[in-house]
């Protein structure tokens, strides 16, 4: 390329460039406003043999002539595809159909992308139930930073309960019973934690790459077989309204290359959608393990109930008769058959009771309270666990333990 120096003997040094190689000598000798550049780009000429009058690059002025012309172009492609698609749509327009057996690709395909679209969805439902928290963490991976350690429902329980046994005294009944559960939930929230890690990987890795990366590739080729397809069909519709022969001869020539195109474009669709086969075969390895995982962690919660379990039964006592919350329950057809007056203090001797709740007996056979009062209790054969027999002064009558402290 030769710029030309300026008419009014500025200078007249000559530079030639390669016509790959960008040209990077502005002409500053003239300024140009921009209707009046414009007006120089608009010409019938090439806007190269006026670049240096508008003071633009040549390399600039080409680039941007491109651009318009591409601009064009395009919007005529869209606008036939637009006036085909819709031809088609009000019955004016033929159109050509794909064969069975795409169909049922495309068919197959589409269940595929919904089906894998709802049980990621509602995986991550279930691997994270709280939504804030899955809303948080689809901010981090869009912006590809490292998502910030979390503790499970069952380590923060876990957790709560161990605090608590602090301040009630790890060595009273409750307390140490509080450090024992919070202990097995902290196991189960970790052993909850190692499920959602390998789930993760294991399963909603593959399926997010499938949406995010498979599927992806198929929809822009189907894209663009439609596109190939519109414009099929109007060349199709060009080559029947042709009536000269040399629109007739034009359209035929259209009509071969779109052809060509679009056979093209349906065979890179084709193997994409046939390639959906391979991606079952894939989810189900992952489905395994996915149960596999699951299999795990409810193996391991499982044992952690049971060894608890163990460890509480040794303490069960304890537990009848120090529970300070929860309301008494009606006593059992065999209670209500003791005569309440007839009985007697066991052998065994009698122990004292603190009342910590007033408590109103429900009939004659129950013995009113008040709190911080002590009574003299005791069971007998065939009396409700959840009762005993209370005694103040002369007053005899049933009384729930969830009410009172055994003192002794």
């Amino acid at each position: 390329m030769i710029n030309r120096p300026p008419k009014d003997g500025a200078g007249c040094a000559l530079y030639v460039a390669p016509l790959e190689a960008p040209v990077s000598l502005t002409v500053s000798w003239r300024r140009r406003s921009a209707p009046e550049v414009l007006e120089v780009l608009e010409a019938p000429e090439r806007p190269e043999q006026h670049a240096d009058a508008a003071g633009i690059q040549p390399g600039l002025a080409a680039r941007m002539d491109f651009s318009v012309k591409k601009l064009a172009s395009d919007a005529g492609v869209f606008f036939t595809r637009a006036v085909q698609f819709t031809e088609e749509k009000l019955g004016q327009a033929e159109k050509t159909e794909l064969d069975a057996h795409f169909e049922n690709l495309l068919a197959r395909a589409d269940t595929t992308k919904n089906w894998t679209e709802k049980i990621f969805r509602q995986t991550e439902v279930l691997l994270q139930p709280n939504p804030s928290a899955r809303i948080e963490e689809f901010l981090y991976e869009k912006l590809d930073r490292k998502i910030p350690s979390r503790a499970t429902n069952g380590e923060l329980l876990g957790q709560y309960m161990l605090e608590a046994a602090t301040d009630f005294g790890p060595g009273t009944p409750y307390g140490s019973t509080l450090i024992k559960v919070g202990e097995c939930q902290r196991r189960l929230g970790g052993a909850e934690r190692e499920f959602m890690q390998t789930a993760s990987v294991a399963f909603l890795g593959p399926l997010r790459n499938f949406l995010e990366g498979d599927w992806r590739t198929i929809s822009k080729e189907r894209r663009l077989l439609e596109n190939r397809r519109l414009d099929l069909d109007a060349c199709k519709t060009r080559l029947k309204k042709a009536k000269a022969a040399e629109a007739k001869a034009a359209a035929e020539q259209e009509l071969r290359v779109a052809q060509t195109e679009f056979d093209r474009q349906g065979e890179v669709t084709r193997l994409l959608l046939e390639g959906i086969g391979s991606t079952h075969v894939n989810h189900l390895r992952c489905l395994h393990e996915f149960v596999e995982a699951q299999a795990v962690y409810y193996a391991q919660c499982h044992q952690y109930m049971e060894d608890l379990q163990k460890e509480l039964g040794r303490f069960q006592n304890i537990f009848a008769v120090n529970t300070s919350f929860g309301s008494p329950s009606a006593g059992s057809p065999g209670a209500d058959a003791l005569r309440v007056e007839e009985v007697k203090p066991p052998p065994a001797g009698t122990r004292k009771a603190k009342v910590l709740y007033d408590y109103d007996a429900a009939d004659t056979s129950e013995l009113s309270l008040l709190a911080d009062e002590l009574i003299t209790v005791y069971t007998v054969p065939g009396m409700d666990p959840d009762w005993l027999v209370g005694e103040k002064g002369n007053q005899k009558g049933k009384v729930p333990v969830t009410y009172l402290e055994l003192l002794s």
